[in-house]
């Protein structure tokens, strides 16, 4: 998976939005406002995204390319390098991670307002 891959796969995700809030640099990926994954441009072979605090743990210790992501709450946070022992498929369930792990985090309001659409 490179930088454009990542892109594509998370704007596919259903109600993803991206934006920069930090820098014309960082790219963010939301879900109804919060944020699940980011990448910089400056450093595009490194995604950032969301995790719960047992899998970080646990893929931190079987992937040396998995480490806590800088500048983020390293308890929740992972960085993950392109292109290591990480293949596709496993980057694709990351990302579907992170992204789960902002949606079951939602208000129920928020959610329901969101199915009701789509």
């Amino acid at each position: 998976m490179n930088i454009e891959e990542f892109r594509e796969y998370c704007l596919s995700l259903p109600n993803v939005t991206e934006d920069m809030p930090f820098d014309e640099n960082v790219l963010v990926f939301r879900i109804f406002g919060k944020i699940f994954a980011c990448i910089s441009m400056e450093n595009p072979d490194l995604a950032t995204l969301k995790c719960n605090e047992e899998k970080a743990i646990e893929l931190r210790a079987e992937y040396p390319c998995v480490e806590g992501a800088f500048h983020w709450n390293k308890k929740y946070w992972n960085q993950i390098w392109f292109n290591r022992e990480v293949n596709d498929v496993l980057f694709k369930q990351l990302i579907n991670h992170a992204y789960d792990e902002v949606w079951k985090k939602l208000p129920r309001k928020v959610k329901n307002n969101l199915l009701t659409q789509n």
